[in-house]
């Protein structure tokens, strides 16, 4: 086996261990220096993952035909694993704080890395509720951001249909490996969202939905993205855990208000008095995320970050704040916002809308330099 195979295996090995992060994989990386050792060595080195009892029985229980599995899926068409080594991992995501050390995907691996809105919300909504997320969802695809859900019922379903309806990526962050659609009546919106943009997911082929991977997934739908819009949601909904990760995570949160009669505008209702965004229009969003607005029916890729242009290729004066606190050295978001004193919600936008134009790299472990141009 070749040692490309060997990392490979190893990585596909690490991802069936429960439990296992990003910060925890990268520590033991830093300390054996290649997957393949990590894997080898963290049953008799367990500090290495700081694996508990039942992570080392199940590391010492897995069987050589799952791993065979898992492989054999990944030689399928438009199939990929992502681990946190590859400069395709999403920068964001890698910042977002107990993210998964690898992703499976099906489609498009660029479009992880793309700027993206998470729109979410209740999966038995109203017929206005479904209407306004597929409204939302067209417009903000036509203006150049990719729409994020979880691929469930209701709202997520409108989000992606909002955004294949405008031609534009979707991506959608499953709760079951990929080999398995939930519901099972999405398998055809599932592979319209594959063929223009990607399915995502932590957990291996062959992971059958179960009640408490759908919140775990949330964390990751929040993390990709700029900000996370809540629809409709009821006081107990799911969507507010999604909703509670972006806080958590520095994203912005934006929320719909509703008729008081209406019990699936109340938990949009306790994120606004939360300190959630109250959203009106698509443009509140946008205006937030300091988002240009001017051409939403420009063709893709048209549509562009307001401020990172100011005429003459130049930039506003906080992206060159960012830019001059980024220095020659790479770093991560926390040393960034406390050089620059820009706010943490801005700066992970405003890091993703430079990488866009050439003006910074990402760097694995989630840090960021300066381009060979800007030196």
């Amino acid at each position: 086996m070749d040692a490309a195979a060997e990392e490979r295996r190893a990585w596909v090995t690490l991802l069936r261990i429960p439990g296992l992060t990003y910060e925890r994989v990268a520590r033991g990386l830093q300390a054996v220096g290649s997957a393949a050792e990590l894997a080898q060595t963290a049953d008799r080195r367990p500090e290495l993952l700081e694996l508990s009892e039942h992570a080392r029985l199940q590391l010492r229980a897995l069987d050589t035909k799952l791993i065979d599995g898992d492989l054999a899926w990944l030689d399928g068409p438009q199939r990929h694993l992502v681990p946190l080594t590859s400069p395709d991992y999403p920068a964001l995501l890698a910042h977002a704080g107990g993210a998964p050390p690898a992703l499976y995907v099906m489609g498009s691996v660029q479009v992880l890395s793309q700027p993206q809105l998470a729109i979410v919300g209740s999966r038995n909504p109203t017929a206005s509720g479904r209407d306004t997320a597929f409204d939302f969802a067209a417009h903000l695809a036509r203006c150049g951001l990719t729409i994020t859900s979880g691929l469930a019922e209701g709202i997520d379903a409108a989000g992606h249909r909002g955004a294949l309806s405008a031609g534009r990526e979707t991506l959608a962050v499953c709760g079951t490996g990929l080999d398995v659609v939930y519901p099972e009546h999405h398998a055809e919106l599932a592979r319209s969202i594959a063929a223009h943009g990607a399915l995502v997911s932590e957990f291996p082929p062959g992971t059958a939905p179960r009640r408490e991977y759908f919140p775990q997934r949330n964390r990751i739908i929040s993390g990709l993205s700029l900000g996370t819009l809540v629809v409709e949601a009821a006081r107990q909904s799911g969507s507010l855990i999604t909703a509670r990760h972006a806080t958590e995570q520095g994203r912005e949160v934006f929320a719909i208000p509703g008729s008081i009669h209406n019990p699936m505008s109340r938990g949009c209702h306790r994120l606004i008095r939360d300190g959630a965004k109250l959203v009106e229009t698509a443009e509140d969003i946008l205006s937030e995320l300091h988002w240009n607005t001017t051409d939403v029916n420009a063709p893709a890729g048209a549509a562009k970050p307001e401020g990172a242009d100011s005429g003459a290729g130049g930039l506003d004066k906080e992206y060159e704040i960012l830019l001059d606190a980024l220095g020659f050295d790479a770093l991560g978001p926390d040393a960034l916002i406390e050089r620059s004193g820009l706010k943490p919600e801005a700066v992970a936008s405003m890091l993703l809308i430079l990488e866009l134009r050439g003006l910074v790299e990402a760097r694995p472990g989630g840090r960021y330099c300066r381009s060979p141009t800007r030196r």
